[in-house]
């Protein structure tokens, strides 16, 4: 569609929005129905809210409805704060954004107004340096040629600046008749996806960067674009997710057993008890009553602190990130940053990394090295070819060939000569390749001082034949030609390229194609070599994350030469003979298949040898097979520990990282350019460098380093506490819960099966709220092993990897011991105080008692390492118990009056809880101690020798450990494969660290073989051991 947009008339104005920016979510009237739909979505919430809604009813309730609504409204609330503070910084934000000052003309002046009250059609007058602060066509500038520079950065990250032309109707006029303009038009054309193009279809004038507004406030491109990303689920949040679902299940089956059992003892044995009163004519919901009881009674089976308490450790996680000075890099100064917090312990699991080349692996810091001209090399021997002295003998002698190179050099590019107030010549460039080629040709004396006219030397092609020989040596090559043009030729030319670069409508393409008339019987003058370095500390960081199991694809838009050498450098592949490395090829359908197949039965076929084996592929063949070979294609990564895909475009970024996706792989992407922004938002976690691209790939991510080398223990360290520590947290929060609730069960067999509560509603309240949430909390502190032990035996998060620290294995360990913790608590208490005159509440307070002594030397047990904090919130916690109950019992109404004085009186009490905590804790400390000294694990091992301060094992002790894991468990590394393999619970089903990776059940290439050869086939070449 076309806006038609009239310049300073203010009848018009009305018709479009002004320029205020809103990123807030909330407003003051909607804050509360829209945060509590938000929270009412998930069902544990729904769940809970039916649980406090059935309280309310006086008939069925066993406690105070306080004991739920009470943690419930908590709940709400602190989710409720963090989601308005979050609102509120974005508030901020936009004010100071709508509040800047902007400089418009209007009735022949120039005058200052805030940003947010900028109207389409206002003229705006911007500086140089200055912020633009909406969309804006360009109708005048301080330049001769009527040319602009900008960057766009804060739109989409990139530092390089973009050159503007203003159009052809306004070339010639000044400022003064810019600031006599009202009414005129420009047609927009708008387009689908929001990003427009404009042309001026009358004449303007021009001033110092002077622009006509379009587009305002959250119409613009930046503002129509604007979208909230999808949340990104964990594979532990998953996992989580099931386990709950598997106690509502159980939880269900409690209800019905039990309630069902309570109607039947109800109408039998409770009728000829004397006590007991029931009428003879009950309405019929009766039957409901004691199920109800049941169901209110179980309810805290699944925990309603257990959100809360997640939510909080994983905003330390993130901000343990933040706060890394080893994750500092003092080059850019830059810290390492968290933008995700709800998905650190994703990073301990991941087993893929999809890595861009340029910025990335390398520093984007393009150095001229060699170069070629007229068949002469320079640069070989030295590696420097600026200082070559036969270059620059050559240059001195005014070499007919070298000069010529040099001329084409220097103007065939996009760079921008910018003289200092110094007199100094700076470039400007929109690409490091050009600045890197304008800067050596300078100092071979060919300075680019001035550009009059369009210059189409970014279309120069690259011959491939030429470069081979730079290319093997991992540099940047560019061809270079050289044709001369007849006057006639370029005045056809110019005039068809100028009427190309003002099309409303596939202006791209038609310039493209104007550029190719152009672009024919080249004298080739020479190649020209360009370094992009590695970054420091690339080679060791790849080496050590494949150690841990992570596999690698590296994904480009090089030439398939120069990726390959880079890979060879970085360690991401390997020569012959310890590596071999496969090519898919081709042009067509027949040949990419052709291709696919022999790369397929070659992967088959060296499963079993040690030979690491890679593919490469192009983008054409990557293309063809994408759209007609997928199948086969997702099992060869299956098969692939690495993968080279070179001359891919951001959207086949995008499908690689869904393909690996779709095989329940854990994937991390990481990129420094706005090209990488699609695959990072694609994968389970994405990572951003702070690069010489820009920074749209680090706001697009979960997370973002100044430098690859920082991926290494973000994934080992970070990656690793946080999956460990999560893992504890959310399965001891199910066993405090189910502890207390298995109690209360158990005591429904004395109470003659009616639902009815041992513990009052403050005990209940108090207990999920402060008495086990405050200690399990400091789990975020702790560590198994150190940092150091961590770094040096990578292949540990193979424990991770495998979910061995939670699963329905551990899971149901957890499940068990609340279980027979529970059975100790209430045996153990209802002896001892059998033959005692005691109230029902010092019974329950006893109970209570039991069950915070045990869980206080539970998570003593658990814990790996003490600080002091840990140990003031474990057992200061414990002391902190006796302390309230001490006051609540000297509170006459509280309904607990004396009781504490008078248990704490009694010896009887205290041989209880040491009882309780003897026979509780006693098998839990025999088996940790028997799996510690005679079955240990690799982890064991490592936290032997750092306590014995003893000799640290090598690599080759830990992977004889973990094979001799692995053959305890008599798990086979060639486990047949399983299609379909669930995400969550595949890494599972071993108890081993050391699971082969799963395949499809049959070949996806049965297309290319005989009926009689199709056979089913396991593929465990993709085996964490390796």
């Amino acid at each position: 569609m076309k806006r038609f947009v009239y310049i300073n008339d203010e009848s018009y104005q009305n018709d479009y929005c002004d320029n205020r920016i809103s990123n807030t979510k909330y407003t003051l009237l909607n804050f509360l129905p829209k945060n509590l739909w938000e929270q009412f979505r998930r069902f544990m919430n729904q769940y809970f809210l039916l649980i406090a809604c059935l309280q309310l009813w006086s008939l069925i309730t066993p406690v105070n409805p306080a004991s739920t609504w009470g943690p419930l409204i908590f709940i709400f609330a602190v989710s409720a704060t963090k989601e308005a503070w979050d609102d509120y910084n974005r508030y901020i934000s936009d004010k100071q954004a709508n509040e800047k000052e902007v400089w418009i003309v209007k009735n022949g002046t120039r005058k200052h107004i805030q940003a947010q009250d900028i109207r389409v059609g206002n003229i705006v007058w911007i500086r140089e340096n200055e912020e633009v602060p909406c969309d804006l066509v360009l109708i005048g500038t301080s330049d001769s040629q009527g040319i602009c520079h900008v960057e766009t950065a804060a739109l989409d990250g990139e530092i390089d600046l973009k050159t503007r032309v203003i159009p052809l109707t306004c070339v010639g006029l000044d400022s003064e008749q810019l600031h006599k303009i009202k009414v005129k038009q420009i047609a927009i054309q708008v387009y689908p996806n929001l990003i427009y193009k404009a042309k001026t279809e009358v004449e303007f004038t021009k001033g110092l960067i002077i622009v006509n507004f379009n587009f305002s406030g959250n119409e613009t491109k930046l503002g129509m674009s604007r979208g909230v990303p999808e949340p990104k689920l964990t594979a532990m949040d998953a996992m989580i997710d099931k386990l709950t679902g598997a106690i509502f299940l159980f939880q269900i089956a409690v209800v019905v057993v039990l309630g069902s059992a309570g109607n039947v003892w109800k109408d039998t044995e409770a009728r000829k008890q004397w006590y007991v009163k029931y009428d003879d004519d009950e309405p019929w919901y009766q039957i409901l009553v004691i199920p109800l009881r049941f169901e209110l009674l179980c309810s805290i089976m699944i925990p309603i602190s257990i959100k809360v308490s997640l939510d909080f450790v994983k905003s330390l996680y993130a901000k343990f990130i933040d706060w890394d000075e080893e994750m500092y890099d003092h080059e850019t100064d830059t810290p390492a940053h968290a933008a995700n917090t709800a998905i650190s312990e994703d990073l301990g699991q991941v087993e893929y990394i999809l890595t861009d080349k340029t910025g990335t692996l390398t520093e984007n810091k393009m150095i001229f090295r060699r170069c070629c001209i007229g068949g002469t090399f320079y640069g070989n021997e030295s590696g420097d070819a600026l200082r070559d002295v036969e270059l620059l003998n050559a240059v001195a002698n005014n070499s007919p060939h070298v000069i010529k190179f040099l001329t084409v050099m220097t103007l065939c590019n996009t760079v921008i000569p910018i003289k200092s107030s110094s007199g100094a010549i700076l470039y400007k460039a929109q690409s490091q390749d050009e600045d890197a080629l304008v800067n050596a040709a300078s100092n071979l004396h060919m300075v680019l001082v001035n550009k009059n006219g369009n210059t189409a030397g970014q279309r120069i092609k690259t011959f491939v034949d030429a470069v081979d020989k730079y290319a093997q040596l991992g540099l940047r090559t560019l061809c270079l030609g050289w044709r001369e043009l007849e006057s006639e030729e370029y005045l056809e030319w110019s005039r068809s390229f100028k009427e190309a670069n003002s099309a409303l409508i596939d202006r791209e393409w038609k310039v493209a194609e104007v550029c190719q008339k152009l672009e024919h019987s080249l004298e080739i003058l020479g190649v020209s070599a360009i370094e992009d370095r590695l970054q420091a500390g690339v080679p060791e960081t790849i080496e050590i994350l494949r150690q841990s199991g992570i596999n690698f694809w590296m994904l480009t838009g090089d030439k398939q030469s120069t990726a390959i050498q880079i890979a060879l450098l970085c360690n991401l592949i390997s020569s012959e003979p310890k590596g071999q490395l496969l090519y898919i090829n081709g042009r067509t359908v027949d040949e990419v298949a052709r291709s696919l197949e022999r790369v397929l039965l070659t992967m088959r076929i060296t499963t079993s040898e040690p030979k690491e084996l890679a593919f490469v592929v192009d983008g054409w063949a990557l293309e063809i097979i994408l759209s007609r070979y997928n199948e086969a294609f997702t099992e060869l990564a299956v098969l692939s520990k690495t993968a080279i895909c070179c001359r891919v475009t951001p959207s086949q970024k995008a499908q690689l990282v869904k393909l690996l996706k779709s095989c329940d792989y854990r994937t991390l992407a990481i990129g420094d350019g706005g090209n990488d922004v699609r695959m990072i938002q694609q994968a389970d976690i994405g990572v951003g460098i702070s690069g010489r691209e820009g920074l749209q790939a680090a706001r697009a991510a979960d997370y973002s380093v100044g430098k690859f080398r920082f991926l290494k223990r973000l994934i080992l360290v970070h990656g690793r506490y946080s999956y460990n520590r999560t893992a504890f947290l959310s399965q001891y929060s199910f066993y405090k819960s189910l502890l207390i609730c298995f109690i209360q069960i158990l005591f429904s067999f004395l109470s003659g099966i009616a639902g009815t509560s041992l513990f009052n509603s403050v005990s209940l309240m108090a207990y999920n709220v402060f008495y086990t949430s405050i200690p399990v909390l400091t789990t975020v502190l702790d560590k198994d092993l150190s940092e150091k032990t961590v770094m040096q035996n990578p292949e540990i998060l193979l424990y991770c990897q495998a979910g061995r620290l939670l699963n329905p294995s551990t899971f149901a360990g957890w499940f068990g011991r609340s279980l027979y913790h529970a059975i100790v608590v209430f045996l153990i208490t209802v002896h001892a105080y059998a033959n005692e005159k005691s109230e029902m509440e010092e019974l329950s307070m006893v109970a209570l008692s039991g069950s915070i002594w045990l869980q206080a030397f539970v998570v003593t047990l658990e814990m790996n390492s003490f600080t002091f904090v840990q140990f003031l919130a474990i057992w200061g916690n414990f002391i902190a118990f006796y302390i309230i109950n001490f006051f609540i019992s000297s509170i006459p109404s509280a309904g607990m009056y004396t009781i504490m004085f008078r248990l704490c009186r009694q010896p009887t009490y205290w041989v209880t809880l040491l009882l309780i905590s003897g026979v509780g804790m006693g098998p839990v400390l025999a088996l940790k101690y028997f799996r510690y000294t005679y079955r240990p694990s690799a982890i064991n091992i490592l936290q032997k020798a750092e306590r014995s301060r003893g000799p640290m094992y090598t690599l080759v002790n830990l992977e004889s450990q973990l094979r001799s894991d692995m053959e305890n468990t008599n798990i086979s590394i060639s486990t047949p494969p399983v299609k379909n393999k669930n995400s969550v619970y595949e890494p599972l089903l071993s108890d081993s660290p050391i699971s082969s990776r799963r395949s499809l059940v049959s070949s996806s290439f049965d297309i290319f073989q005989p009926a009689q050869s199709r056979t089913t086939s396991s593929f465990p070449r993709n085996i964490k051991a390796n």
